[in-house]
Formats: structure tokens, C-alpha cells, sequence
């Protein structure tokens, strides 16, 4: 971007609390974007030497449920500030009993079982289809599995994160179907920032953290509001310590598909 006197960066974080102060001389900058304005303003500082951005997905008051994130405006505003490559730290359930509370995940699939969310900038003036069989930069799992390892918390490597509606819970038919397609965790925020970023020709990487067992993989209660934020606040420090190492270890340069997913496809508007 050409005399645009915002700051910019190359990598952005999207995450939540704990994510809040990790910058060094940070700044704030607004974003005003087609979509509307995103989560709130966005971060941008230096980390490891590289420049970063961070959103606050939920907002910092934690106003937006995840029906609600302006995702498109989010990953809209970043692309406008330089970004091209994104991580995705966010709770997740498990759907299988071996992977329990405290444990690291780096999917490499998703499934969308949400509805009613906007997923896609390319809704009208021209029909755009991105390709999406592998919805996950490959370096930057590679970075992100690497670093978590080299950390002594080595992640699962590999599996199938569904994305459900939200922001209730599953029911116990639900999660055990879920179960029986072999599907490993369940979230609430993977989609559509995974198809977006890709629309963006972004490099997009989500780091799962484990919160709970889902209800249909253990008896009890169920999953709790109160369960999911105490094992997310005992896993935090370590989850941001994980992110900084994986903003170090990406490449400078993008050698990955992900920049060429609009490669032969017109899009109806300018991109920023």
C-alpha cells in the first residue's frame, strides 16, 4: 500500500485474552472497512523482529458471541494493513478422549456446521471459487508443530476441527455424531476466518487448545462456560509463549499455494 501512513505488519494474531499485551511498542490503529468496523481497533508491534498485528476476536469486553464476530471486516482490515500470513489460537472441545484438557492440537481440516454466518467477500458481481481442500497453510502447521515441539508441548499433529453454530454447546447426540464421522475437536470460530483468509490469499493457521472433553466423550454434566475459561487461563501464558515462536519461525517469504489461491480468478472488486 502506497502512501497509506498506518502502520503495517506481515503476521496477525486473532485471538483472545492473554493475546492482549504481548507486543512490543504497540499501536493502535482503526480500520474502517466494507464490511464495517472489525472486533476492535487493531494492534500492531514488533515480536521476535517481526511486525504484528493482533485482533481480539471477541472484542476486548467480549461483546461479539461467535455468531456475531465480524469476521469478514477482521480479515478485510488485516490484509489492509500488509498482513498475509494469520494465526489462530482459540478453545476448542475434544471429541476424543485421548486428547484431553491441556492438550495442543494443529488441525489440518475443517468441517462447517455452522449457519447464517457470511463466509464469503464474493456475494455478488461475480462468482468466486477459491480452491479449499486443504484449508490450512501447510508452513505454517510445519512452524507451528516445530515450535510447540522445540517448547515441550508437542501438539497433535493432524485431524478434523468441526465448527459448530454456537454459542451453545453441543447436546450429546450431537457430539457423539460428530464423534462417529471421525472428527477430533469442535469449536465455535474456525469458520468462516479459515475460508475468508483463503478468499484474502492468506496464509491462515490455526493452534487449538484442548478445554474440555465434549459431552457426548464424557459423563457428567457436561461442558461448561466455567471448565472452559479455567483451563484456558492455566494454559494461556504458554499458548502466547507458543504463538511468539511460531511468529518467528514463519518465513519471510511465502513459498506456500496460499498466495496463489486467486491465481486465474477475477474478483468483482479491488482487494486492499
Amino acid at each position: 500500500m502506497t502512501n497509506d501512513p498506518r502502520p503495517s505488519a506481515d503476521i496477525a494474531v486473532i485471538g483472545g485474552s492473554g493475546f492482549y499485551s504481548f507486543l512490543d511498542d504497540a499501536t493502535e490503529v482503526e480500520v474502517q472497512t466494507p464490511f464495517g468496523p472489525p472486533s476492535d481497533p487493531i494492534t500492531i508491534g514488533e515480536l521476535h523482529g517481526r511486525r504484528v498485528a493482533f485482533v481480539p476476536r471477541h472484542g476486548r469486553d467480549h461483546r461479539f458471541p461467535p455468531h456475531r464476530i465480524p469476521y469478514r471486516a477482521n480479515l478485510w482490515a488485516l490484509r489492509a494493513l500488509g498482513v498475509r500470513q494469520v494465526l489462530a489460537p482459540s478453545a476448542v472441545g475434544s471429541l476424543v478422549p485421548e486428547h484431553g484438557p491441556g492438550t495442543l492440537c494443529v488441525p489440518d481440516q475443517l468441517v462447517d456446521r455452522t449457519s447464517g454466518r457470511a463466509q464469503t467477500f464474493y456475494d455478488e458481481g461475480a462468482a468466486v471459487h477459491v480452491p479449499f481442500a486443504d484449508p490450512y497453510c501447510p508452513d505454517g502447521r510445519h512452524a507451528a508443530v516445530t515450535a510447540a515441539s522445540a517448547a515441550g508441548w508437542p501438539p497433535v499433529d493432524g485431524g478434523s476441527l468441526v465448527v459448530i453454530e454456537g454459542p451453545r454447546f453441543s447436546t450429546r447426540a450431537e457430539s457423539r455424531w460428530f464423534a462417529a464421522q471421525g472428527w477430533t475437536l469442535v469449536g465455535m470460530t474456525g469458520h468462516p476466518e479459515a475460508v475468508l483468509a483463503r478468499e484474502l490469499a492468506l496464509c491462515y493457521t490455526p493452534l487449538c487448545l484442548v478445554t474440555d472433553l465434549d459431552a457426548g466423550i464424557e459423563t457428567g454434566e457436561g461442558v461448561t462456560m466455567q471448565e472452559v475459561l479455567r483451563v484456558f487461563a492455566d494454559n494461556v501464558d504458554r499458548l502466547r509463549t507458543v504463538v511468539a515462536d511460531v511468529i518467528k519461525a514463519l518465513p519471510a517469504d511465502r513459498a506456500c499455494p496460499c498466495p496463489a489461491a486467486l491465481d486465474d480468478i477475477e474478483p468483482p472488486f479491488a482487494l486492499p
